[in-house]
């Protein structure tokens, strides 16, 4: 029977396949008393084989799609499946306690996962306790006939159903068989949505019970488009999506021809649009679709997809693939940008009450100065390759900034000590935080350009969590009071003559695109996918019209009156 969920367009585009539901099973299992010792212990031996094979796999695809150092991880548990010491343990357990061999697993994996927590002086051995985990999940769920999802195993076409995707579960993604995916939770501005435009993955977040509607292998239509779900559609409804997937893959053709177009309004004022990336990988997207550059390139994913702090030439080859390949167009390099929901597993985080407002970004950085100097140093290197830039994530203070660019000096000078050559590197922050939105003409003095985050700043300044639901109508990027920071930014920056750019979800809102043309904002930066129809959409309008809009939204009291008043004038901006 069909059924419709309703959600948040989060990446553009129709998807039909079968659902893979990336949810974690129920692996609970109940104490037995056993009497045939030997054959439990085969039962056993059969799943450790199985795992093994398992991770093999899984192994080889991390290695095509992640490279070299994520493969080491699944490496590191085909040889804790492979340790004689605690097969041996488990099967004395059965043998001994004759209990079946799920006890006898979790009792002793259990002992080896307390002795590596209690190594509080090693950090290494204290995250092999997850490994131990992970392969004790996989063990149980062959020893109890229970498939376990892992996005690296896809080798068909789906949609994938998950209640929500880690940025590390979206990295893994396959384009070539995931399709689309839809969540329970999330926004637009939800790491996973980001990473699905990247991707160019249609996708429909926050439908609230997406993991409890759809079953596994249920046909299910993803429309990115309009931010809806259809699960058993009729054949009819299937023809009539392919009929609306073909029309949005013809008016994506129509895009492409302005592929190789300057970023012209129709009044002839040039702007920069470029892209957000995640990886090196990613730049093919951001060519394909005629970016002018790379406004933001999230380091934080280098360092998600290593099983530990990737060294100084890791990163130096990541930035100089990336840079080298732009002919010369500025790439915007953000300093790690970890906590919050960017957990690193060989980087243990202090609990916290609300980490979105704790210990992040460039707090870490210039906390943990050992790791910020190894990516500044990397940074400095890649500079000779191309032009690159380097942005500081969540700065408060113009003490933090001083302090960042202080340790980048040192680095800098150490390295031409050394007779090592250094570009020359624009050096920036990201306008996230209220107090550094408000005191902008301050900073504007001091950096080389400033670009606006809006996906925090707004939740900072609405004091809303924008990875909750229950707040998720206070999302407003056209709310007066967002615009009238973001004004003031670019009114700061250019009194100054400095760049002001933005690389929040909002530069490629096409309510905002109007709004932000007629504040003069100098460069927008957005998902790869958004390129061409923003460049489309400039070329309809009126710089000095838009400027005009811009004065009465200022005036205006609410989200949606703004909205409206863009939606109303768009014919007259043209």
């Amino acid at each position: 029977m069909k059924k419709v969920l309703k959600g948040i367009a989060a990446s553009d585009g129709i998807a039909i396949a079968k659902a893979y539901r990336l949810v974690d099973p129920d692996l609970s299992f109940s104490k037995q008393t056993i009497t045939d010792v030997d054959g439990e212990v085969q039962k056993m031996q059969d799943a450790m084989d199985a795992s093994k094979a398992e991770l093999e796999i899984i192994k080889s695809k991390a290695k095509e799609t992640l490279g070299e150092e994520e493969a080491e991880v699944f490496e590191a548990h085909i040889t804790i499946l492979s340790d004689p010491e605690m097969i041996g343990a488990i099967n004395k357990e059965i043998s001994d306690q004759k209990v079946n061999g799920e006890q006898a697993l979790t009792d002793v994996t259990d002992q080896y996962i307390s002795m590596f927590e209690a190594m509080t002086d090693n950090a290494y051995m204290q995250e092999r306790a997850g490994d131990v985990r992970d392969v004790r999940k996989r063990v149980l769920s062959h020893l109890l006939g229970v498939e376990l999802p892992n996005p690296a195993l896809i080798n068909r076409p789906v949609i994938v159903v998950s209640h929500d995707l880690t940025p590390s579960d979206t990295a893994q993604l396959d384009r070539k068989y995931v399709k689309g995916f839809i969540t329970d939770i999330g926004g637009r501005t939800s790491h996973s949505a980001i990473m699905s435009r990247t991707l160019e993955i249609p996708a429909v977040v926050g439908s609230g019970d997406a993991t409890k509607t759809i079953n596994e292998d249920d046909v299910v239509i993803v429309n990115g488009l309009d931010g809806e779900a259809l699960v058993d559609p009729t054949d009819e409804e299937i023809a009539k999506y392919e009929k609306k997937e073909q029309d949005y893959l013809k008016q994506k053709d129509e895009w492409e021809k302005l592929k190789t177009a300057e970023t012209l309004s129709k009044d002839g004022v040039h702007h920069t649009i470029a892209a957000n990336i995640g990886t090196p990988q990613d730049i093919q997207a951001v060519l394909d679709n005629g970016a002018e550059g790379i406004g933001l390139f999230r380091s934080e994913f280098l360092y998600m997809n290593s099983a530990e702090l990737p060294t100084e030439d890791e990163q130096f080859e990541a930035y100089k693939s990336a840079v080298s390949k732009l002919d010369n167009k500025p790439v915007v390099v953000r300093t790690m940008d970890v906590g919050g929901d960017k957990k690193l597993p060989y980087l243990p985080l202090p609990a916290e009450m609300n980490p979105f407002m704790g210990y992040r970004a460039i707090r870490i950085s210039l906390d943990r100065d050992d790791i910020f100097r190894t990516q500044l140093r990397a940074l400095l290197r890649a500079s000779n390759f191309g032009n690159l830039w380097i942005m500081f994530p969540m700065i408060a203070t113009l003490d933090e900034f001083r302090a960042a660019k202080a340790i980048y000096n040192e680095e800098r000078q150490k390295l031409i000590d050394a007779g090592q050559k250094v570009g020359d590197i624009k050096l920036g922050i990201m306008i996230e935080i209220p107090a550094a939105a408000v005191l902008a003409d301050q900073f504007a003095k001091e950096v080389d350009f400033m670009s606006i985050g809006t996906n925090d700043l707004i939740g900072y300044s609405m004091a809303a969590d924008r990875t909750n639901e229950r707040v998720s109508y206070l999302y407003q990027p056209y709310n007066p009071a967002i615009l009238r920071l973001i004004k003031h930014v670019v009114d700061s920056a250019h009194k100054e003559g400095k760049v002001a750019a933005m690389c929040g979800e909002m530069a490629g809102d096409q309510i905002a695109v109007p709004l932000l043309l007629g504040m003069g904002l100098d460069e927008f930066s957005m998902s790869a996918t958004s390129i061409l129809k923003t460049r489309l959409l400039f070329k309809e309008l009126d710089s000095k019209k838009a400027a005009k809009l811009v004065e009465k939204a200022l005036q205006a009291q609410t989200n949606d009156e703004v909205k409206n008043m863009v939606e109303e004038a768009m014919d007259s901006l043209k």
